[in-house]
């Protein structure tokens, strides 16, 4: 059988290391690259037999090619501390690493949990990405944040999915939703360049958002949950979008940017 290679970006992961760590103790080798935790995260690492590489912030892009590149074994499985491999997926893994021949990839879906309970709908599941690869043909786009995996080579598809346990509460997720969306602009202005933000755009823009998630992608059928994930996303859309104006506003008329770069690289070391 391929032996695997487990890697995981940390920073104050306490609340959530211990639980990803203990889901994959049968991997081969199990890699943590913290940015210098300040709490238990370490002891935690440590007592779970993970190396650990103390690494200072770089990026959430660099700081995991990174970890791939700290792997020893051919394969990769890249997990968030946030993030659980349940035995099903485990199983799956090394039955697929036993037999394949051709892939150099495989995308895995994710049951994500909000406020405790999995969504199902809403355009959370499956949410496929690419988590196990070929470490020598995988690279991750230089985004500032949802960066993903990219493989030279054929991706297959994993039955199983991993168990993702996000934003265990509103003040989390509002927490998450300013740092994300400060990296966010950085993504929007590189691929939609200098369109302007037009004041319809903050009502057009989260309405759709609303109407999609809730109603077409049936975010109603996870009860109230399904609506508050519906509201907060498009409030998502609302902030992220007076960002972008606050940005092109202030260089329109040569005034000192906001801190959408620097001082977000800063924050999102508090991001899980």
């Amino acid at each position: 059988m391929q032996r695997i290679s487990v890697v995981v970006v940390t920073f104050n992961e306490e609340r959530n290391i211990e639980r990803c760590l203990a889901s994959v103790q049968w991997a081969d080798e199990i890699i943590v690259v913290d940015a210098f935790s300040t709490d238990r995260t370490l002891e935690i690492c440590r007592r779970l037999k993970a190396t650990v590489v103390q690494r200072e912030w770089q990026g959430y892009a660099p700081q995991k090619q990174f970890a791939i590149s700290s792997a020893s074994h051919e394969w990769v499985l890249l997990v968030d501390a946030d993030e659980e491999v349940p035995e099903e997926l485990r199983r799956e893994i090394e039955e697929t690493l036993h037999s394949q021949q051709r892939h150099t990839g495989f995308r895995i879906a994710r049951k994500s949990f909000f406020l405790g309970q999995w969504m199902r709908y809403g355009g959370w599941f499956p949410g496929y990405q690419l988590r196990l690869f070929l470490g020598s043909k995988a690279s991750i786009p230089q985004r500032a944040v949802h960066e993903g995996v990219e493989v030279a080579g054929p991706v297959g598809t994993l039955r199983a999915p991993l168990n993702h346990f996000t934003y265990y509460s509103l003040a989390q997720y509002l927490s998450k939703l300013n740092d994300y969306t400060s990296l966010d602009v950085t993504n929007r202005l590189n691929e939609k360049g200098d369109r302007s933000v037009h004041w319809f755009n903050f009502i057009l823009n989260p309405f759709s958002v609303f109407v999609r998630m809730f109603i077409v992608l049936g975010g109603f059928r996870d009860g109230f949950r399904g609506f508050l994930l519906a509201v907060y996303s498009s409030f998502y859309k609302l902030v992220l979008l007076g960002k972008v104006w606050e940005f092109q506003a202030a260089r329109a008329r040569g005034a000192e940017l906001p801190p959408v770069s620097s001082e977000s690289l800063n924050s999102i070391k508090r991001l899980s």
